[in-house]
């Protein structure tokens, strides 16, 4: 493998892990939502999620 193999190899490792974090801040933002409707809904004569 040459240096540009090796330099495009830990770019895409790099870039893969920023994809990863932000998904999970997505999921984490996403359940945060889910859960305040999940005990707010009742009060506000919403319905349950699920």
């Amino acid at each position: 493998m040459t240096w540009v193999g090796i330099l495009l190899l830990i770019i895409c490792i790099w870039v893969a892990f920023k994809v990863v974090g932000v998904l999970f801040k997505v999921l984490l933002w996403g359940a945060v939502i889910v859960g305040l409707w999940w005990l707010a809904a009742p009060f506000l004569g919403l319905p349950r999620p699920f």
